[in-house]
């Protein structure tokens, strides 16, 4: 078989895949899924290597230097990498953890940290808007602190919140606070200087901007403040500071790894590195997002979110309130069409999203668009769509 031909099935060809307009799993390159066509033992000299060039990879994506940070791989889905930090981080005695919150990842670090017994409060704001320092600062200076985190692109609307702004005023009033992002749908695409941000860890995923395939998160965390964690978490396999010490003691995971999507993963980042890094991906992902909003308004669709407070990586638009309109429907002829959308993910608003991220390029978008207007036809609901309100 050759690399333009479709893998076979049972002895026919493969149908091609259906287009995920998602915030991940999402497409990925053939070279990337070609990657795991090949079976590592975890303590191979190969494996071990390509763990060692995705450790150095991460740091030259992130534009750090190894003697201040350090990249750590964990099994698992983001969130299992976001609760290793949030136990890592915090002592056993005198932790409070004040977590800014505008979304469902947010109110999911609060959840972890309440169920782990870690003293937690919640600096709560709207859904549909970028989170607001100076509405933070009085619970940023209300008293010590252990540790702060916040979500740089919540996935649930489409906000992009200012790390850098926010970053710097918990250095100002808590200087003793580890700063914690939860950068899962943003690293690798939206651009952020983790030493001017004053960012201790930084937390993302394999099947996100990088364009992996699901099986592990990463964190990016300064050596400094991971030095002093030793002996804080409260559970084993997500001990963040036992992981670290494993990987640079033999380079080896202290449990089974997914080798198969550190294969993937070291495929996508290398590619990734090559094409021009963050800017690269920014750049299309930008070019896919334009291309969405332009056609979903033409046809009457609003956004949730502001113009200012969104981001390229995906957006939520808000659903019609015409009688014939139904999400599920929707979903069900478009996902017919082979085009995957994702329902909404906010308390407050009938919504739904789409994402640009992933192996998807201009083309892609524009046939999404036309996709949606068909549909809508086929659904006999007007266009442009309406919302029983003025404008």
């Amino acid at each position: 078989m050759t690399d333009d031909q479709e893998p076979l099935v049972n002895g026919t060809a493969a149908r091609p895949d259906k287009r995920l307009f998602t915030p991940g799993p999402l497409n990925t390159r053939p070279e990337v899924r070609r990657a795991m066509l090949r079976d590592l033992g975890s303590r191979d000299t190969a494996f071990v290597d390509t763990v060692r060039r995705i450790r150095r990879g991460l740091l030259q994506l992130a534009g750090v230097s190894d003697d201040q940070f350090t990249a750590i791989p964990v099994q698992g889905s983001g969130t299992y990498a976001i609760e290793a930090v949030l136990q890592t981080v915090s002592p056993r005695e005198g932790a409070k953890m004040l977590v800014l919150c505008n979304g469902a990842y947010g109110r999911r670090m609060e959840q972890i940290c309440r169920t782990a017994g870690i003293a937690c409060e919640t600096f709560n704001q709207s859904e549909e808007q970028a989170l607001s320092p100076a509405a933070a600062a009085p619970l940023l200076a209300a008293g010590p602190l252990s540790a702060v985190a916040m979500v740089h692109c919540e996935t649930s609307s489409g906000v992009l919140n200012p790390v850098a702004e926010l970053g710097r005023l918990v250095r100002q009033l808590q200087p003793g606070a580890a700063f914690i992002v939860d950068s899962m749908s943003a690293f690798g695409a939206v651009p952020l200087d983790l030493e001017a941000a004053g960012v201790d860890y930084l937390v993302s995923s394999a099947n996100k901007c990088i364009e992996g395939v699901p099986g592990f998160g990463f964190v990016i965390a300064r050596l400094e403040r991971l030095k002093q964690t030793k002996g804080n978490s409260r559970s084993l396999s997500l001990d963040l500071f036992d992981q670290w010490a494993g990987l640079e003691r033999s380079g080896q995971f202290r449990f089974t790894p997914p080798t198969h999507a550190l294969l993937a993963f070291d495929c996508a980042l290398q590619g990734l590195l090559s094409a021009g890094g963050v800017a690269a991906q920014a750049s299309r992902y930008r070019a896919n997002n334009v291309i969405v909003k332009r056609g979903l308004r033409r046809l009457g669709f609003r956004p949730l979110v502001r113009d200012g407070d969104d981001c390229y990586i995906i957006t939520s638009f808000l659903c019609p309130t015409h009688a014939n309109f139904s999400f599920t429907e929707l979903y069900r002829r478009l996902s017919a069409l082979d085009q995957v959308i994702y329902p909404g993910k906010v308390t407050d608003a009938d919504c739904f999203r789409i994402g640009n991220i992933g192996d998807l390029h201009e083309p892609d978008m524009h046939r999404l668009v036309d996709c949606v207007e068909t549909v809508l036809r086929d659904m006999q609901v007007p266009i442009p769509v309406t919302y029983g309100d003025p404008q």
